[in-house]
């Protein structure tokens, strides 16, 4: 075939193909312009139909989870929760867990967490069983029989048992074992009838006899091996201690290089088997410093749970919104105790002027925290307390004229004399900022009086070591614990004041043998009603006698970072019953679902 047909064929095939694109192309525009320009007119009005709904759709969301949020308070709620660590700060230095020595702040502290006594206090001050079960008294109060809880164990598993209480008591009593404990627990005998029944006979009639039994058991097998000389030094009480407390041991760190910046952490873990419940916190852990103002910085600093027992609130955070100031007031009195057999106090009418000049409500009206009145011996509300036998105070002319009738004249430099002896005594206290602000007002009030009072104001070594045990003072300002049960004979009976008394704790040396007689029948009375009915003629004679100026019950001062669930404050005989439902302590919270 010749090249030309070729080339007339080749030129009518691609006219075709360029018609049929040309084709296809008018149709695409048709299309275009049919399904998707004709409909572009009609879009707004789609568009807003599908913005309306998207709007609703989301609206409806907004609404749901509004909802949502609004209806989890009915049925979830911020409670607190187990866990978390507790870490509490205290001044002074950690030597004994064991409860046979534990007498200082720290030592207490440990003591109490991880020991368990036959009975402790609850959240109303009563005697409560914390080992024990109960206990029943024979018709003499001589007799007492504790019957211990089922199923009670030690940290180490073993069982606890009667003939523990039975060793712990006599190691008290054992003279080898150089027991602080061992004044009050002379000539009581315990014996064990069964594993689970303590008997203690007492060599006399004592209704307050079960408040003895607060203290610590200690565990039988841990110990029976040691020597009573070597009790005191052993490694039980620092490294390895055993108890039936709520919390078990868990180290000992010491840091710091010297004296003034020791500190040391005891870190304690929750007792499962705790006979009052499993604690409800991970840990329990115990800083002691040497130093207050380093204990006060690592508080502020947010490092400590709490800080306890502080004399005052520093200044550094009595506007910080996050501490929790807790002033749990204690069952004890702040007295002037008089020395009534020396001096110009002596005289009962010096000592009836100086309670009559003073004014102990505006005292306490200017202390930092909310108080009660001491008028007597006894607690306001306690068992025996009167309020018609208040001391009589608020009458300067009233102690003007006692004074004129004893022949104490007033002086031209506003002091008064008689004999040629001067109205002057000296005051001895613990030097800090309460009993300074307390002092400053005694002064005050008595000055008008024509008293020169001389104030020693001590370190709290000197004067509870060389002071208060010598009786070398003419008064003293001191706080005494008096506690849940009105048995006051260790602060007033005349036995008391002797120098070969066990702790010579009448402080004023009073003497009466009407005071001594009623409370000898006050502590020996089971029936309550009898007991306020023996009592009266010692409260009589105190007012009449005025050994002491009452002034105030003073508080155990405890600060927290935010709230402890569980820590209520309320009446407490110590520092350590603070402690009272620490099982039960929560620092956590997280929403719970009510039930």
């Amino acid at each position: 075939m010749s090249p030309k047909p070729l080339k007339l064929r080749f030129r009518r095939r691609l006219r075709k193909s360029q018609q049929q694109v040309e084709g296809l192309g008018q149709q695409a525009e048709e299309g275009i312009e049919r399904h998707l320009l004709d409909r572009m007119e009609r879009l707004n009005v789609v568009r807003r139909f599908v913005v309306t709904w998207v709007g609703l759709f989301l609206l409806l969301i907004v609404a749901l989870v509004w909802e949502m949020l609004n209806l989890s308070g009915y049925y979830q709620t911020l409670q607190p929760v187990p866990g978390g660590i507790y870490s509490e700060g205290i001044q002074g230095s950690f030597t004994t867990a064991n409860p046979l020595y534990a007498t200082k702040p720290v030592d207490e502290t440990v003591s109490h967490l991880v020991f368990a006594g036959l009975f402790k206090y609850n959240e109303q001050n009563k005697l409560v069983g914390d080992l024990a079960s109960d206990y029943s008294v024979d018709a003499a109060a001589k007799n007492y029989t504790v019957h211990l809880k089922p199923n009670v164990t030690w940290q180490d598993g073993k069982p606890l048992t009667s003939q523990d209480v039975i060793f712990t008591y006599h190691a008290i009593q054992n003279p080898d074992a150089n027991s602080p404990l061992a004044s009050a627990w002379q000539g009581v005998k315990v014996s064990a009838p069964d594993s689970k029944t303590v008997v203690f006979t007492l060599p006399n009639a004592l209704v307050s006899f079960p408040h003895n039994l607060t203290n610590g058991i200690v565990p039988e097998h841990v110990l029976s091996k040691i020597a009573m000389a070597d009790l005191r030094t052993a490694d039980f009480n620092t490294i390895s201690p055993v108890g039936a407390g709520p919390f078990k041991w868990g180290s000992l760190n010491v840091s710091g290089g010297n004296v003034t910046n020791a500190q040391e952490q005891v870190t304690l873990v929750p007792f499962e088997h705790y006979a009052g419940g499993a604690p409800k916190l991970r840990e329990f852990v115990v800083h002691s410093y040497t130093n207050e103002q380093q204990l006060v910085k690592t508080f502020e600093d947010g490092q400590l749970t709490a800080v306890a027992g502080l004399q005052s609130m520093p200044s550094s955070l009595v506007h910080d919104k996050s501490v929790n100031v807790h002033n749990i007031l204690l069952t004890a009195g702040t007295y002037v105790f008089f020395k009534t057999t020396s001096g110009v106090l002596a005289d009962v009418k010096v000592r009836q002027a100086l309670i009559n000049a003073s004014d102990p409500h505006g005292i306490a009206d200017n202390l930092d925290y909310p108080t009660r009145l001491i008028t007597e011996p006894l607690l306001q509300g306690q068992l025996a307390y009167d309020p018609s036998l208040a001391q009589k105070t608020n009458n300067l002319a009233a102690a003007q004229t006692l004074l004129d009738q004893d022949g104490w004249q007033m002086g031209s430099d506003g002091l008064r004399h008689k004999a040629g002896q001067p109205l002057l005594f000296e005051l001895s206290a613990i030097d800090n900022p309460e009993n300074n602000k307390v002092i400053t007002a005694l002064q005050n009030q008595w000055r008008p009086l024509g008293v020169k009072l001389n104030v020693q104001l001590q370190s709290s070594d000197d004067f509870l070591n060389t002071t208060l045990t010598t009786h070398g003072y003419d008064s003293v300002l001191y706080g005494v614990s008096i506690g849940a049960d009105p048995d006051v004979f260790a602060y007033w009976d005349s036995s008391q004041a002797s120098a070969l008394s066990a702790n010579r704790l009448n402080l004023s040396e009073y003497k009466s043998s009407t005071a001594d007689a009623a409370l000898e029948g006050g502590r020996t009375r089971l029936d309550p009603a009898l007991r306020a009915v023996k009592y009266k003629p010692f409260l009589q004679a105190w007012q009449q006698d005025a050994p002491a100026l009452g002034l105030y019950q003073p508080r155990y001062l405890y600060l927290t970072h935010g709230k402890v669930y569980g820590l209520n404050d309320h009446a407490i005989n110590t520092g350590t019953d603070r402690f009272t439902n620490v099982q039960n302590w929560m620092v956590h919270t997280a929403k719970v679902t009510n039930k």
